[in-house]
């Protein structure tokens, strides 16, 4: 079977880290962070997702949640230090919905930013992130 190259969105309105496939919205201190469709074609499939408590304070590429794929179960590495505020449950009993909408009703994780201001730094803009998905996969293509 021949291979299928990514082709997903990556949107402009968030910040990305390279090493995990994630995302990271910021508003007022508090973060919303989510998988990277990038993330999930790598992973496979989504088929179950779980958070960390309710008020789990989460480092920075410390496990925030895990998912199952078809083949695996994988941690689910943090952008950014966090105390978790909440997990998004409607995702965690309908995990299709990650596959999905990983930028909207998808998300993983909303939470207050422990250390935004240091950390945010060493997370990329969309242009930056478009830059590395091609670094792996070069016949990527990007939604619009």
């Amino acid at each position: 079977m021949a291979h299928k190259p990514f082709r997903g969105a990556i949107p402009d309105d968030r910040l990305y880290c390279s090493r995990h496939d994630m995302w990271v919205q910021e508003k007022d201190g508090e973060v919303l962070i989510g998988a990277t469709s990038f993330g999930i074609f790598l992973a496979g499939e989504i088929i179950a997702f779980t958070a960390k408590p309710n008020g789990a304070e989460v480092e920075i590429h410390r496990g925030m949640g895990t998912v199952e794929c078809r083949k695996t179960v994988l941690a689910v590495h943090s952008p950014l230090s966090f105390k978790l505020v909440e997990g998004n449950e409607v995702a965690e009993s309908r995990p299709k919905l990650i596959n999905i909408d990983p930028y909207g009703t998808g998300w993983m994780a909303r939470g207050q930013a422990m250390a935004w201001l240091a950390e945010r730094e060493r997370l990329l803009d969309a242009a930056a992130y478009r830059l590395h998905v091609l670094s792996v996969e070069p016949g990527a293509r990007f939604d619009d």
